[in-house]
């Protein structure tokens, strides 16, 4: 029987909408919508149907004043989602009314932002490597906590017990929740460390870094079970598919890795046109959406993001 490879004959389909770059992609808990965050202060939904040709249909979700550099669902609620802007501001919307239902003013631009897993919590981080934690019902700063390194992408454990900050330094800081005492530094990598992704089977947790490599990590044991080593750039962006088989990366070369993580070995290349600035799968199917720093031939922002999987394109 000859070995059947993954991902071998699909396609990505390329969506439209956005004036200027997409910087963020995610899906919502249930796989059938994705979130697209923006330069040109929008966010914006889409209805996907994994299997489904039809017309997508997109919302726009307006009010910020500057981009919004990441977004994330509620892990618990599939229509509603949380924005982190350069304004300063960190917005919950409803997508079945298109309107921001709730709102933050915090002290500088936010460029991260996660949910804990049982959808109670939102974590931000800012430019000034500030970390800021919302209690999602009120709204409000429960925690918040200056660093004096840069701070890059954060991450809560599945259990939502232990929350995890990638720094500038190559480390890891994993820190114990709601306490944010520190409890471990892992000298993961030789450069600062960009991303970060937790397996959603809770086994693992991976890291990009700009050493271009990116590393896996037991988390019982906190140590580095393997690397992958595909990409040549600083890795931004990574991203664990639903079943925790298959990890994708991407970074400034011109295609993303998809790897088996079982054995560290690279399985597919989804060519690309530019740097990307995230991936991330659906949590149902392997569908891996992405986006990047795409230009037309007037090298004018394109504004588009694309989905790979499709069995036509």
């Amino acid at each position: 029987m000859a070995e059947t490879i993954p991902f071998k004959n699909l396609h990505s389909r390329e969506y439209q909408g956005h004036k200027k770059k997409v910087h963020s992609v995610a899906w919502n808990c249930v796989g059938t919508k994705l979130a697209s965050g923006s330069v040109d202060q929008t966010a914006r939904v889409w209805h996907i149907e994994p299997h489904g040709h039809s017309k997508v249909k997109d919302l726009e979700l307006k009010g910020h004043t500057d981009s919004v550099d990441q977004l994330c669902w509620d892990p618990k609620h599939s229509d509603l989602i949380a924005t982190a802007s350069g304004d300063k501001t960190v917005r919950l919307w409803d997508v079945r009314s298109g309107k921001c239902s709730q709102q933050a003013e915090l002290s500088g631009e936010n460029i991260n932002i996660t949910y804990k897993p049982d959808g109670t919590h939102v974590a931000v981080g800012n430019r000034d490597d500030e970390l800021t934690i919302l209690d999602v019902r009120k709204f409000k700063p429960i925690h918040k906590r200056k660093f004096n390194y840069e701070v890059n992408e954060i991450a809560w454990n599945m259990k939502g017990d232990m929350f995890f900050l990638t720094t500038g330094n190559g480390t890891v800081e994993v820190l114990a929740y709601p306490s944010l005492r520190a409890v471990d530094t892992l000298t993961a990598h030789t450069a600062g460390c960009y991303c970060i992704a937790i397996e959603p089977l809770g086994r693992y947790f991976a890291v990009g870094s700009a050493d271009s490599l990116v590393s896996l990590w037991d988390i019982s044991e906190m140590l580095c079970v393997r690397t992958f080593t595909k990409l040549e750039w600083p890795v931004r962006t990574i991203s664990f598919n639903h079943t925790g088989e298959y990890i994708a990366s991407a970074s400034e070369d011109l295609f993303i890795d998809i790897s088996n993580v079982q054995t560290g070995r690279s399985i597919h290349q989804i060519p690309c046109r530019a740097a990307m600035n995230s991936v991330e799968w659906n949590p149902k199917y392997n569908l891996l959406a992405y986006a990047g720093d795409d230009k037309n031939k007037y090298s004018t922002d394109e504004g588009v993001f694309r989905i790979f999987g499709f069995d036509s394109a």
